[in-house]
């Protein structure tokens, strides 16, 4: 059997609640919430099982994939817009990064459609909304403090890499010092070596689906967060469109 980390046969993840005042809404300000908080540890999410969380603001809904702290928290999620919805004006101390998984997310800065990845730095602010509605895979509070700059790529239009493993593609979206930041594609049949990458390795299955001998089967959607320096290969039967960050779990 396969292991599961984060949810399914795994115990629950870790929720508590600081026992403050409450504000106008009902909500502690401070309310501390843990899901697959520790970034040492392994975790898989396999997130067709996940509730969506409502937000704050109506029409606003998450599935949570790794949160340390409350309203305002270090989170990997994945968001949820009904059409015509929309979340209050905010500023992003650390950086928000996110990939548009269907639909149309737009701010003042434009419209964002299916396959965009957006970088806001830290410090950025932004009134987010939807006219049609839309999913996104989205990281807050993850960034370094300085030396971040704002990127908007559509991963539709761009050019993809080849490499030297056969029908395996690579985009590169963004690299510092710290982390890289690529979609990467596996054609029908194709294999992903092993590999090394000091620093830990995140996926997010973004189209079809892939086989580890680690996992088992990651299929749409599905995000995985491995930790140690070396990943065994990932094949794909049908093809496969994956979004992969390397290095950015590096002991802090």
């Amino acid at each position: 059997m396969q292991p599961e980390f984060g949810y399914g046969t795994a115990p629950a993840p870790i929720l508590t609640f600081d026992p403050e005042p409450r504000d106008s809404d009902g909500r502690s300000p401070s309310a501390t919430v843990k899901i697959n908080a520790d970034l040492t540890q392994p975790a898989l999410v396999r997130t067709a099982s996940l509730p969506w969380v409502p937000s704050p603001l109506p029409g606003v809904e998450r599935r949570m994939l790794d949160r340390d702290g409350g309203e305002v928290a270090r989170a990997t999620s994945l968001v949820r817009y009904a059409p015509g919805s929309f979340f209050s004006p905010h500023t992003h101390e650390l950086g928000e990064e996110f990939l548009v998984l269907e639909g149309v997310f737009s701010d003042q800065s434009g419209d964002f459609g299916t396959g965009y990845y957006v970088r806001n730095p830290p410090g950025s602010s932004h009134s987010p909304h939807t006219n049609p509605g839309c999913v996104i895979f989205v990281k807050l509070r993850q960034m370094q403090p300085t030396g971040e700059h704002a990127v908007v790529i559509d991963t539709t239009r761009a050019a993809w890499e080849a490499t030297d493993t056969d029908g395996y593609l690579r985009l590169p979206l963004y690299a510092n010092a710290f982390e890289s930041v690529t979609m990467e594609r596996l054609l029908p049949g194709a294999v992903l070596p092993a590999r090394r990458h000091p620093g830990g390795e995140e996926i997010l299955v973004v189209a079809g689906s892939v086989e580890s001998a680690e996992f088992g089967t990651l299929e749409t959607l599905h995000w995985l967060r491995q930790p140690s320096d070396t990943s065994a290969p990932l094949s794909s039967r049908d093809g496969a469109t994956l979004w992969v960050k390397r290095g950015h779990l590096r002991a802090r």
